[in-house]
């Protein structure tokens, strides 16, 4: 991860911008099926609930606390790394563009 130069982002705003990975699953809690929801990016946006939207709300809402609180202390803020690019076809592939 890295943190964007603050000469580039254009204040909080920014990061509260940035699409993290959501990650959802399954989880068990003392024979109770609870749904969590984080950013693995973004250590720390961890949320749990029963259903898998209300722990993406609760997430959501974690996220914007986290991102406050870094942003209040003058910490990095990590954003993802950008998306690996696959390769490009070649001009001689059927489906390349001109």
């Amino acid at each position: 991860m890295s943190a964007v130069p603050p000469a580039l982002a254009s204040g909080l705003a920014y990061y509260e911008a940035v699409p993290y990975l959501l990650v959802v699953e399954s989880v068990e809690r003392g024979g109770e099926w609870l749904r969590r929801a984080s950013y693995s990016e973004l250590p720390g946006s961890v949320a749990e609930a029963a259903s898998a939207v209300e722990a993406m709300e609760k997430l959501e809402q974690a996220r914007l606390r986290l991102l406050r609180q870094l942003w209040d202390r003058g910490a990095s803020i990590p954003v993802p790394r950008p998306p690996l690019l696959g390769p490009r076809p070649s001009r001689s592939h059927p489906g390349a563009l001109p």
